[in-house]
C-alpha cells in the first residue's frame, strides 16, 4: 500500500529520459514567452471578452501542468537499468500473455506510457490493472485482475525478457 506522499518509480530508456528532458527545458525556456503573450493579450483589452487572453491563459495551465508532470516523472525515474533476463515479468520487461480462453498471444512493454513512443510495442503502466497484476509473475504462472468493465480476467506469462529499446 501507497500513501499519498509517496511516488512510483518508473523505468525509462536512455533515450525517452533524454527526450523528456528536453521537453522540459523547452517547457521551461518557453515561460518568459509565454508569460508576454498574456500579457499582450491583456493590454488587448476588456477582459470578459478577450478569447486571445484567456486562450494563452489556458495554454499556459497545460504548460506548467506538463512542466509539473516532468518534472515528477524525471526525478523518480530509474534510467537505463533494464531488469535482469530471469523470466520475472515488471517494469522495463517486454511481456508476451495469453489471456484465458484465447489461443493468440499479445506482447507488449510493461513500463511508462512515456515510452510508448520509443518501445515500438504498445505499452501497458505498471500501476495499470494488467501490469500490477502480472508484475512478480513467472513465465507459465497465471494472474487475475479486473478491467474497466468490472470482469475479472485471466492471463497466463508466456515469456518475460528485458526491453532493449
Amino acid at each position: 500500500m501507497t500513501t499519498s506522499d509517496e511516488t512510483a518509480v518508473t523505468w525509462l530508456t536512455q533515450e525517452a529520459y533524454d527526450r523528456l528532458s528536453r521537453e522540459l527545458q523547452e517547457l521551461i525556456d518557453n515561460r518568459p514567452a509565454m508569460a508576454k503573450e498574456i500579457n499582450d493579450r491583456r493590454e488587448e483589452g476588456d477582459l470578459k471578452e478577450n478569447g486571445g487572453y484567456h486562450a494563452a491563459r489556458e495554454e499556459q495551465g497545460k504548460q506548467e501542468g506538463r512542466i509539473v508532470q516532468l518534472q515528477t516523472l524525471l526525478r523518480t525515474a530509474k534510467v537505463g537499468e533494464a531488469p535482469v533476463s530471469d523470466g520475472v515479468a515488471g517494469p522495463g520487461m517486454i511481456v508476451t500473455v495469453r489471456w484465458d480462453g484465447d489461443d493468440d498471444t499479445e506482447t507488449f512493454l510493461i513500463g511508462s506510457r512515456e515510452e510508448a513512443e520509443t518501445a515500438g510495442v504498445e505499452v501497458y503502466s505498471a500501476a495499470s490493472p494488467l501490469g500490477k497484476a502480472l508484475t512478480g509473475k513467472r513465465e507459465g504462472e497465471t494472474a487475475e485482475y479486473e478491467a474497466p468493465n468490472g470482469k475479472t480476467l485471466k492471463v497466463t506469462l508466456v515469456k518475460a525478457a528485458p526491453f532493449s529499446g
